[in-house]
């Protein structure tokens, strides 16, 4: 397999409220958010990329202000563009649509099937939002079971994490 000549960048943000936050970025936009302690994971990511790597925290610096500003309340949008070329069709349409679920709002896994035009779909939005990349900017803690209880969160803590980014929002609605 060649080596894609296009870099990604690394970088960091310590001591947010979520804990420590790694990011990879290319000249795209933002390509990941992982926590620190699934650095393992973070890591195989980017190596299934196959592009060459380099920490350059200059360039990861504006991701990890704005990402910050969201973590303590004061930032509702984000300005920084994402790289979405990595993600395969259904999981770019999935992402996408669960990209512009405003701020302080939820939808249903099946709500999110029915958005893309996939109504039967709602297990495979949840594997997409399960495998997003770039958590808490592709707000996956918006998508809620058609219960309305919480289900699933990969990022963090999982659903105490999930559940705190909830509250956070309502709080600052």
């Amino acid at each position: 397999m060649k080596l894609s000549t296009q870099k990604i960048y690394l970088g960091k943000l310590n001591n947010t409220p979520l804990g420590d936050l790694r990011f990879a970025a290319s000249d795209l936009g933002l390509l990941a958010v992982e926590w620190a302690d699934s650095q393992p994971e973070l890591d195989r990511y980017l190596f299934r990329l196959n592009r060459p790597v380099e920490t350059n925290q200059k360039i990861i610096q504006v991701y990890a202000k704005e990402i910050g500003e969201f973590l303590k309340g004061s930032r509702r949008h984000f300005s920084f563009a994402i790289d979405w070329s990595v993600l395969n069709p259904f999981q770019l349409k999935t992402l996408k649509a669960v990209y512009k679920i405003p701020y302080g709002q939820t939808r249903t896994y099946a709500e999110i099937a029915m958005q893309i035009g996939h109504p039967n779909a709602y297990r495979a939005v949840g594997r997409a939002n399960a495998t997003n990349p770039l958590p808490l900017v592709i707000p996956c803690h918006r998508v809620i079971g058609t219960d309305g209880k919480l289900h699933g969160y990969g990022g963090g803590q999982g659903l105490p994490t999930k559940e705190w980014l909830l509250k956070l929002e309502r709080t600052h609605v």
